[in-house]
């Protein structure tokens, strides 16, 4: 694979494993970009476009489109890393509270028990709403009714802030109904108009019609058929895979609360705003926002101020997840470094996307980073093509 792009002296490894995720881990499409101190020093790239397509980019087969520099894909649930921003800014500014209970701001919530439940709840994933009781269509999931109403009327399956468990879907409709309550605008809109475009990111939690060029297609494929590093396991623990082949299990109803699957190619429901599974970026606007969260950035001004950042990764929920069935941990809207996720250091947070998305940054060492795929492969928080990179930054930083 003929990798483009280039790397800071040091940065040397990064290119080496990313040239191995396609020789050795099945990629068919990505790219990744590091920031340091607010400076990029890794921008790379490489493969095709489309993952349905073939990857030989001398095909007349339109499909074989190569990978550019600006080259954008669906990156699943990273993008509630930047849809958990929104309501930390919200807090920042004044004008929400995290200890609040959600109905303050969302009157009809107050339904069904859940007249208790805090905005903190929703975003460490203690709110007890990860399934519906009925799951949406397609076209109801994204025509921006359906998903708040059902979450209004809809039964806790805990007691709120007492267990966590990942809400995988519910959280586009929770968050992004939180967000119009307080703003008045939809969150796809907040961040356009208050992240998005003064950190000049390409980044969309709704994509626009002129932007659809540059997205190429994402598809399920195998992941290699041995561990590409020794020791690594590439199949679940066995109550992990009970879970997912369980209809009635809370991991089967959670990822299922669309139901059917939505086609993620589609573009309308590409060009909706769902702040859970559905955000449209490039490696390097999620690295940048990343480092925007805990730097300085070509001269403009961090996200988060230092008690933000604080909250952001301080821990909430840790231990066993009710959805994912497997040790979690979360901030208020971020995924910690653990087991389950591996990030660069105790101190990162961040959010990965099912399939193989990663993007984080990690304070202590300036650190920012972003890793986008079209190939989705069968994991949930530790794709190995991004382990892969992150081992081979915090090899570069060590070196």
């Amino acid at each position: 694979m003929d990798v483009q792009g280039t790397v800071a002296d040091g940065f040397e490894p990064v290119r080496d494993a990313f040239a191995g995720n396609f020789a050795r881990r099945g990629e068919r499409g990505a790219a990744v970009v590091v920031y340091r101190a607010g400076r990029k020093v890794v921008d790379l790239w490489g493969g095709a476009k489309n993952a349905d397509g073939p990857i030989d980019s001398s095909s007349a087969d339109t499909a074989a489109e190569p990978w550019t520099r600006d080259t954008a894909q669906v990156v699943r649930s990273a993008t509630k890393g930047v849809a958990a921003a929104v309501p930390l800014l919200l807090h920042q500014r004044g004008l929400v509270d995290l200890d609040a209970p959600v109905g303050t701001y969302w009157p009809e919530f107050k339904a069904a028990g859940k007249e208790r439940l805090l905005v903190r709840h929703l975003l460490s994933h203690r709110a007890g709403l990860p399934v519906l009781d009925t799951p949406l269509t397609p076209a109801e999931a994204i025509d921006g009714v359906s998903g708040p109403r059902a979450l209004a009327a809809q039964a806790p399956a805990w007691e709120p802030g007492t267990a966590h468990g990942y809400h995988a879907q519910t959280y586009s409709w929770l968050l992004g109904e939180l967000v119009r309550r307080v703003t008045g605008r939809s969150i796809g809109r907040w961040v356009a108009e208050e992240i998005a475009g003064p950190l000049g990111l390409d980044l969309w939690i709704g994509l626009p019609d002129a932007e659809r060029g540059r997205v190429g297609r994402i598809a399920d494929i195998a992941p290699p058929a041995e561990p590409a590093t020794p020791g690594l396991r590439l199949r679940p623990k066995r109550s992990v895979s009970d879970a997912y082949s369980d209809p009635g299990s809370l991991t089967r109803r959670a990822f299922g609360a669309i139901d059917p699957q939505a086609d993620e190619n589609d573009p309308a429901y590409r060009a909706a705003e769902l702040p859970a599974s559905a955000g449209i970026a490039t490696a390097d606007a999620l690295a940048r926002f990343y480092a925007s969260l805990i730097g300085e950035v070509d001269g403009a001004r961090r996200l988060f101020a230092p008690a933000t950042l604080t909250l952001a990764r301080t821990e909430e929920s840790a231990g066993p997840d009710k959805v994912l069935v497997v040790g979690t941990r979360f901030g208020l809207g971020y995924m910690l470094h653990g087991p389950a996720c591996p990030l660069l250091a105790p101190g990162s947070f961040g959010h990965p996307g099912r399939g193989g998305s990663l993007a984080f940054a990690d304070p202590e060492s300036g650190t920012a980073f972003g890793y986008v795929t079209n190939g989705m492969q069968k994991n949930v928080t530790a794709d190995p093509r991004a382990q892969a990179l992150v081992r081979a930054v915090g090899k570069a930083l060590e070196g």
